[in-house]
This record gives structure tokens, sequence and C-alpha cells, in this order.
């Protein structure tokens, strides 16, 4: 599946745009990194990519067929979306959580069928979280908890993720869980996925693809590594950055990103 946005625009309705004539493409099997300074638009994005939100101008294709409002119920069977942790009150199992991501496929007050938790039960085994399968959700770790949101979109059997600051709020441990866990479904099931970040290093260790959102409204895409650059980074975050490749067997593509400064250099 190819996903392309032209000339893609969104403007808020009081008056203010925060996307500004977007053009890229990429492969469903692909990583996607979308890096921007908070307020810069990557969550609108996302909401654009996956029709929650329509684009002001320009359009999103599908296979180059132009994406309509009337298509988004069969865009979302082949892309699926995993939230942020930010809490797990939820009263439910974490298996109950996960066959959650068959709703797409249910016909009105329809109850899980025996291939739905077939399903779930797979994508429980692929994302490695059968210890805690039958835990409550509010009984495990902000980690667990993120990876079995990754889980429940997997359930629906998808060709895409799309993640929003999937490592935020987690330890170094649960980062690199969730980051390799991307780059096995990218590598072995060709399940790709767009991933906003505040993590410039995330991306180039991670992602064959980037999206960077500048200050001044412009964009770059590309592959990763000629798109993740100090210079882009310092027009990005408004400060100088310096990238250094580390050496490191376990951390192919690694690199440390180093901001120099904390003064703004845009004003």
């Amino acid at each position: 599946m190819q996903i392309e946005v032209r000339n893609g625009s969104f403007t808020y309705p009081h008056g203010k745009e925060v996307l500004h004539n977007l053009n890229f493409s990429f492969n469903s099997s692909d990583i996607v990194a979308i890096l921007g300074r908070n307020g810069a638009g990557k969550t609108t994005l996302l909401k654009c990519l996956l029709g929650l939100q329509h684009w002001s101008d320009g359009e999103e294709l599908i296979d180059g067929k132009a994406l309509k409002p009337n298509d988004c119920k069969s865009l979302w069977k082949n892309i699926a979306y995993v939230p942020q942790a930010k809490s797990n009150v939820l009263a439910l199992t974490v298996r109950e959580m996960v066959v959650l991501g068959r709703t797409s496929r249910w016909g009105s007050f329809q109850s899980p069928s025996k291939k739905d938790w077939i399903a779930a039960d797979k994508a429980i085994e692929i994302t490695g979280i059968e210890p805690f399968a039958n835990y409550l959700c509010n009984e495990i770790s902000g980690g667990q908890y993120q990876v079995a949101l990754l889980a429940r979109a997997l359930c629906c059997e998808p060709k895409l993720l799309v993640l929003d600051e999937p490592e935020s709020n987690l330890d170094f441990k649960n980062q690199l869980m969730i980051l390799q866990l991307l780059r096995r479904l990218s590598q072995e099931l060709k399940i790709g996925s767009v991933i906003n970040t505040h993590y410039p290093a995330h991306a180039l260790e991670i992602a064959n693809k980037a999206l960077v959102l500048m200050r001044d409204g412009s964009t770059a895409f590309g592959a990763v590594k000629e798109v993740v650059t100090a210079q882009n980074l310092e027009k990005s975050f408004g400060l100088p950055v310096r990238i250094e490749p580390l050496n490191i067997p376990e951390r192919p593509g690694y690199a440390a990103v180093v901001a120099l400064g904390a003064q703004d250099k845009t004003k």
C-alpha cells in the first residue's frame, strides 16, 4: 500500500494554519518519523492521515486513488492508530483490551467471535505480552500498557501503524522495547509505522524516511539520514545541534543528538 499527500494544508476554523503545502509519499512497510517542535502540527498531521481531520487544501492518495471522506472506514481496516499510554485505568484484562482492536470489523452490538480472539492472541504473541495478558490493565506498568496498545492495533491486522509519541514517558528499557518491536514488525511482517517523536536519535535508529516540520512552515522529507541533519534540526527546534554517529553493534544506526544551547536562534 502506498500513501501520498499532495499539497496538503490544514487550517483550524479560527484561522490558524498549522500545516502548509506538504508533499510526501511512502509505502506501508516503511518506518517514517515525524519531527518538529511542540505546536508544529505533528498530531494534526496524524489525524489528517487517518481521515479524522480533513485537509483544508490538497489531497491524500491511497495506491494512487484520492481518499474521500466516506472511504475512511475501509482505510481504518488497513491503518491502525496507537495512542500514547497516558493512563491505564481500564477494568479489563489486557487480552480483553487487545481484542477491542477488532471493533472496526464488528456490527452493532456484536461480541468478539472466535476469529477475533484468535487475532487477539496472535497479536499478543507477536508483541511478547503473554506473561501479563490476563492481568487487569490497571495492574501493569506504563511500558507494558504501551506495548498492549500496540498489540490492540495489530489485532485488526493492519498494513500500517500510526503512533503518537509511543516512547514518551517511558524509561530506557521500555523505550528500547518499543523501538525494537517496531523495527521487527517492519522487517519481518512488512508492517510499517508513522511515528511522531521528540527523539531525533530514535528516528535515525529505526526509520528509513523522515518528515521534519520547520518553524517557518517549510518541511524536509526524504531518506532519514539526508533529512535528520543538524541543520534541519536547528531550523526546526531553534537551537544548535550536533549529531555524532556511535559504533554500537547492538544499536545499529544509533547516534548521539546533542543540543548545544538553549538560546532560540530563530528570534
